[in-house]
């Protein structure tokens, strides 16, 4: 069973532009499609679009069948995590249960999001100095606290508030390759997180707000519980850059956010160097061929209906 919308009851009023426009403001991965070609009866025709986010759909490229199998693709191609174009071509007779009888050619188009992201824990004074200056930056956040009230009415596009009293839960619902910011108000919690975070084995950076002193005991208590010397360096406490000093909450958001700014750019450059060797764009053979079939197609459906 295809699942279309998770944010709303029913469908989405936004159009594919308006959908694609705050994806992007969001830093969320999202396809494109685009209906390239028709011939013979098509639930709709060339040039009709639509945007297939991992839990939601916008506007629709007709219903049915085809529209099922057209986001299962996308998704596929989400699951990826990396921007590329791919195009299928799709007969609305049997094999998709639709009465129509044509062919439709699709072009799936994932925009891929390179933002990095970060999960943070606790929404204090640091986070709340600390969040307005990552909103204006390439990282997509999950902003976790136990308290609802505590955090502020209005949030960046870019971050997502998530209420849990059992924050720690939380852990295992964060992107692979995730960066994590501990800056909970509570010790022991802090400890549980990571925990938790170095058990994943895939953080791609561990943060925690402390002092030298607070390091030092949880590098030990980690230790005693069987965490290896590399596992346990992966944490990085107290957090921030070290030539950025003061404790005002504005300070060490400061200081955190420029260490953040150097973790981003330099996966940035790494992924766009891997980018560069790889990219590859649409084949024009492959292209050609399917919009060749498309038309073969709409020949000898002429040449029926003719006869």
């Amino acid at each position: 069973m295809v699942m279309l919308n998770v944010s709303c009851q029913g469908l989405h009023g936004h159009s594919w532009l308006q959908a694609a426009t705050e994806l992007e403001a969001s830093g969320e991965t999202y396809v494109l499609v685009t209906v390239l070609g028709t011939s013979g009866s098509t639930p709709r025709g060339s040039g009709t679009k639509m945007v297939v986010s991992q839990n939601n759909i916008y506007a629709t490229i007709g219903g049915g069948h085809l529209e099922f199998k057209v986001i299962e693709q996308a998704r596929c191609l989400i699951e990826q995590g990396k921007a590329c174009q791919a195009i299928e071509n799709f007969q609305l007779g049997a094999s998709l249960g639709q009465c129509c009888g044509g062919n439709a050619v699709v072009m799936l188009e994932v925009f891929s999001c390179d933002n990095l992201p970060l999960d943070i824990y606790g929404a204090g004074h640091v986070a709340q100095a600390l969040i307005p200056m990552l909103a204006q930056l390439p990282i997509k956040i999950r902003w976790i606290d136990s308290r609802a009230d505590i955090f502020p009415a209005q949030l960046p596009a870019n971050v997502q508030q998530i209420i849990d009293h059992e924050p720690v839960a939380q852990v295992s619902s964060a992107a692979a390759n995730s960066a994590f910011l501990i800056l909970t108000h509570n010790h022991q919690l802090d400890f549980e997180l990571c925990q938790a975070i170095i058990k994943r084995d895939d953080a791609l950076w561990l943060g925690v707000i402390g002092s030298n002193t607070k390091n030092k005991k949880f590098q030990h208590r980690l230790a005693h519980r069987g965490f290896s010397p590399a596992q346990i360096q992966k944490m990085i406490c107290p957090v921030g850059l070290s030539q950025v000093t003061g404790k005002l909450p504005m300070e060490v958001a400061v200081s955190i956010a420029g260490q953040l700014i150097e973790l981003y750019q330099g996966t940035q450059a790494h992924k766009q160097q891997q980018q560069q060797q790889k990219r590859q764009g649409l084949q024009w053979q492959t292209l050609k061929n399917t919009l060749t079939r498309l038309t073969e197609s709409e020949f000898e459906h002429s040449k029926k209906s003719y006869d």
